[in-house]
């Protein structure tokens, strides 16, 4: 693709993550207006506070930015981020030396960048209620580009049925794409998101990739919107049908325990945690995954 026909496709894409973003933040005020059942339906409706954030760079000037959405203490909702971005500029040594790790070609030469994208995760009030994360994103250099993203489900108290559903609607967006996407991109997801040192998953999995760069541009963002659209259908008859269950003290004792295993894998482990801190992006922002609160025996 030329410079000018690569700069309009980043505008689609920037602009399709921000889209996105916003149908998330509507559904999810949503379900907080319509809890009037169970433990916490008495508490306020949550609402998301809305920040605009700065990428802060050596470089200066514009480097981009974007918005950090976070709801605190609502009746579903304890803590969720929907955090979107477009950021841009010269990637520093470390960030360098780890893109040309991956193949990247060109770091050496000309280590400019750009990436934009769309990235959430809930941790819910209710213990039967399982924590999501999602997101989806492109990366450019004047070497290469390329989509990445998935999501994947991680319940402190687990349901055959709500794993069974979740994975289905990924397996329904992605196989107009073609058969071959759902098996590889659930066993992908099993991999990344495995937590070496405590020899488990986080979560139940879901669906990952990364690098996604076929030649052809449509196809790829294609597929990285259905990765996106699957989220909400997969995601919110979960939270519907288990809102209003009561709860022990040893449920919420389960979800602390488990929140720790998920605050491990993110400092450890995660990708895009890393690329964000190491990048200048809002440390609040990149952050913003981690649970508001959390234990370990």
């Amino acid at each position: 693709m030329t410079a000018e026909v690569f700069s309009k496709e980043k505008a689609r894409a920037s602009a399709w993550f921000r889209q996105l973003r916003d149908e998330i933040v509507a559904a999810f005020e949503a379900l907080e207006d319509s809890q009037t059942e169970g433990p916490a339906a008495a508490m306020p409706a949550g609402r998301f506070e809305v920040t605009e954030t700065q990428r802060a760079a050596e470089d200066g000037g514009d480097t981009g930015g974007g918005l950090m959405s976070v709801m605190r203490g609502g009746r579903v909702f304890e803590k969720v981020g929907v955090n979107v971005s477009t950021v841009y500029g010269t990637l520093g040594a470390r960030a360098q030396k780890a893109m040309a790790a991956r193949g990247v070609p060109g770091m050496a030469e000309d280590p400019r960048f750009w990436a934009s994208g769309i990235s959430l995760v809930a941790h819910m009030q209710n213990p039967h209620v399982p924590a999501v994360h999602m997101n989806t994103r492109m990366f450019w250099t004047p070497g290469a580009w390329w989509f990445g993203g998935g999501s994947d489900l991680n319940p402190c108290i687990e349901y055959a049925e709500d794993t069974t559903h979740f994975h289905a609607t990924q397996k329904a967006h992605l196989d107009p794409h073609g058969a071959e996407h759902y098996p590889s991109l659930k066993a992908w997801a099993d991999e990344y998101f495995f937590v070496p040192h405590r020899g488990r998953a986080r979560g139940v999995g879901g669906i990952f990739m990364d690098d996604q760069n076929t030649g052809d541009w449509e196809a790829d963002f294609a597929l990285t919107q259905d990765i996106g659209r699957a989220f909400l259908p997969a995601y919110v008859p979960l939270v519907e049908r288990r809102r209003g269950t009561a709860w022990s003290e040893a449920d919420k004792d389960t979800q602390l325990v488990h929140r720790g295993l998920y605050a491990e894998y993110n400092l450890v482990y995660d990708r895009g945690t890393k690329f964000g801190l190491e990048t200048g992006h809002d440390a609040n922002a990149v952050l913003m995954s981690l649970p508001p609160l959390a234990k370990w025996v």
